[in-house]
């Protein structure tokens, strides 16, 4: 079984989640053409051609893209340990925190990804204020239905935790040490306690690192670009 995704992607983290807690052996490959790559995504397109990440590929060949979906053919294919509640009412929890996150909260942050591409002296305030504004408002429709119990949904690590820890890294660490805004974590006190506690989980603990390692790589490769286009002018 193959992996291939990127881990600064929010989407893959969810899928590496299921992964490590069920020890599903998987090589976890970084397909080519992405971040600022100059290689073609062609060989990937073959893979899957909606061109994103993540795709698992199985032993016989078969590929299978887009993060929630995996997770549920991994769920379904090795169902120890659990990492969906048993309760219906949990179950649809554990959900909607993750459309959430993909519907809302990563759209709130499409401003932030395109400026973090763009040279800082073509950052407008009022369009990073107006952005800032509408993550936190984002980041707010998690605080209604997230857990209070160190996780998620329940007592336990389920998929929704996957698909809200690396968005909270993105929320509450990069964009606001980047663009100097706001954490928007502090008006939510059960999102700030859930992610105070679910980083003490070792496995959340190590996907949290992965993302910031990759968010620190991508930012020295940044600064590495930048600096050789000052020095080629």
């Amino acid at each position: 079984m193959k992996l291939y995704q990127t881990y600064d992607s929010p989407f893959p983290t969810r899928v590496r989640l299921l992964l490590y807690a069920k020890g599903i052996d998987a090589e976890i490959i970084q397909p080519p053409g992405f971040h600022d790559s100059s290689e073609s995504k062609g060989e990937y397109l073959r893979l899957n051609p909606i061109g994103r990440v993540p795709t698992l590929v199985l032993d016989d060949g078969r590929a299978l893209p887009e993060s929630e979906v995996i997770c549920e053919y991994l769920e379904d294919t090795y169902p120890e340990p659990p990492l969906r509640p048993a309760d219906p009412w949990d179950r649809a929890r554990m959900r909607l925190l993750s459309r959430i996150c993909d519907f809302y909260v990563v759209m709130a942050m499409n401003t932030f990804f395109n400026l973090a591409g763009r040279s800082r002296r073509h950052w407008e305030p009022e369009a990073i204020a107006a952005a800032a504004a509408k993550l936190a408002e984002a980041v707010a429709h998690l605080e209604p239905y997230i857990g209070e119990e160190g996780y998620a949904v329940g007592r336990g690590l389920t998929q929704a935790d996957g698909a809200i820890v690396p968005q909270l890294i993105l929320a509450s660490e990069w964009i606001p040490e980047l663009f100097g805004v706001a954490d928007p974590l502090r008006s939510l006190p059960k999102v700030s306690a859930y992610w105070r506690a679910i980083q003490r989980n070792p496995i959340a603990a190590r996907l949290a690192a992965e993302t910031r390692d990759a968010i620190a790589e991508q930012q020295a490769a940044a600064r590495a670009r930048a600096a050789a286009r000052r020095g080629a002018g």
